[in-house]
């Protein structure tokens, strides 16, 4: 039973002090059908009882499925070391430390994250981690809202859509209005941001735009012309956000190498293995021009008054927490915990590990991409892409569920993941890493090329002869 300091006496005196009826009052002007409701649990069991229900629950997740899924979330080997050492009681939790001055090793573990995923994004300034990849991209188009005074972000439709649907939830109520880049529909950029499309938005004088956000690898995993993007966002007035994938940033270049002034992305893929609904981590980092407007905690490495290493709380006020709709950030947490298993995920592999780990996803791809060609279904986009693309497939989501069957896991459906997007309805996106084996590889063509034959219609016969026989 949670402990409450709080009698019913004194919630009475309470609701009588601000003449409130009951404390259901206080909730009234949230609708009814968005109000937490009670918890309709099952009588208490024994906990023997209990654990073979769990068990039976458990049973009923597949884990026999050649996995193909990527769409944001990557499989990735992780060094036995990063649980290991996260198991240590000194790390086991997520907040940043309220009294840093007597909480060295939690402050010396936020800056080694931060300075590993400022050398990997090649920028100046690392906040202490975010909740996801999604809230990060929102917290990086508000601050070219804040930066540059203006209210209008530009967002590429290649951008993730969970990533799109949370800044315009950030944006709501605020006076901020998130527009959409359209893709190329066709030719050898089809799939990628419509640069043409980008110049007409930016150039409207009433409504100036504070910032352009465009993936590396976009959600369809082609590359995108970042520098070209860019180059129109900054001849603009207009600051330039990128949304990358951090393994792949072992070979594709950093964002501060194309001149993105804000970068942000999902670290979920270094070392924290995929989990339905999280907890992951958001990583977001910037240029020192913009320090002032990155949100969360940032910490600095100073020396004590004996001349010792300290890591302080930095660029930031106590009061800031308070400040409400003021404030630049009212983040008071971080994923901690996780941000370690980046750092060492990181630490682990070095430069030259990570480098393999995205070649070895590439090389995978390749290879998959050329048995699903063979198996009837080609590429649906001809642009560069690293170890994620999409596949054209009649009746896409029909053959994804039936390839459960077959013990296939086909990637996405891009009709669930990209609704509005007619043009993709018949395109599975499928992803291939470093642990996808060739043996994987074979099965899912096989698996594909069995259900196109079955669903394949069969040739009608020819028609019969015009005319009476004489």
């Amino acid at each position: 039973m949670p402990y409450g300091p709080h009698t019913d006496d004194d919630r009475r005196r309470m609701l009588a002090a601000i003449a409130v009826r009951d404390v259901d009052a206080l909730f009234a002007d949230i609708p009814t059908e968005l109000r937490a409701s009670p918890l309709r649990l099952p009588d208490p069991v024994p906990e023997l009882e209990l654990a073979t229900r769990l068990q039976a629950l458990a049973a009923r997740n597949r884990t026999d499925l050649a996995s193909f899924l990527g769409a944001g979330v990557y499989r990735h080997w992780t060094p036995p070391a990063v649980d290991q050492l996260l198991l240590r009681g000194e790390w086991y939790t997520a907040y940043t430390p309220y009294q840093p001055e007597v909480s060295q090793g939690t402050l010396q573990s936020i800056y080694e994250y931060q300075s590993l995923i400022a050398e990997l994004m090649a920028l100046d300034v690392v906040s202490a981690s975010h909740y996801d990849g999604a809230a990060a991209t929102a917290e990086a188009a508000l601050m070219a809202c804040r930066a540059t005074h203006r209210t209008r972000v530009l967002v590429s439709a290649g951008v993730h859509r969970h990533y799109r649907e949370t800044l315009a939830t950030y944006f709501t109520g605020g006076g901020l209005v998130a527009d959409p880049i359209p893709l190329v529909a066709d030719g050898p950029a089809a799939g990628t941001t419509d640069l043409a499309a980008l110049e007409r938005l930016m150039s409207d004088p009433e409504h100036p735009v504070a910032g352009v956000v465009a993936g590396q690898p976009n959600v369809l995993g082609l590359l995108e012309p970042m520098a070209e993007i860019g180059r129109v966002a900054h001849a603009a007035g207009a600051l330039f956000v990128a949304v990358v994938e951090p393994v792949g940033l072992a070979v594709l270049e950093p964002p501060g190498a194309y001149g993105a002034d804000i970068a942000a992305g999902e670290g979920q893929p270094l070392g924290i293995p995929p989990q339905y609904g999280g907890p992951y981590l958001g990583l977001l980092a910037s240029t020192d021009a913009l320090v002032r407007q990155i949100p969360g905690r940032l910490v600095g490495m100073t020396t004590d008054v004996e001349g010792q290493r300290a890591f302080v709380m930095t660029l930031r006020a106590r009061e800031q927490d308070i400040r409400r709709e003021r404030a630049a950030s009212n983040i008071c947490t971080n994923q901690a915990l996780l941000a370690l298993a980046a750092s060492i995920y990181l630490a682990a592999l070095g430069p030259h590990g990570l480098r393999d780990v995205a070649a070895g996803g590439a090389a995978r791809a390749a290879e998959l991409e050329a048995t699903l060609e063979a198996a009837g279904a080609p590429r649906l986009h001809p642009g560069p892409y690293l170890n994620e693309f999409a596949v054209r497939v009649p009746d896409a989501v029909r053959v994804h569920r039936r390839l459960l069957d077959r013990g296939v896991l086909a990637g996405i459906p891009l009709a669930e993941l990209e609704p509005d997007a007619p043009d993709l309805a018949e395109g599975l996106l499928v992803c291939a890493t470093e642990v996808t084996t060739p043996a994987e590889i074979a099965r899912f063509g096989d698996a594909l090329g069995a259900e196109l034959a079955a669903g394949r219609p069969t040739a009608a016969p020819a028609p019969a002869a015009v005319g009476a026989a004489r």
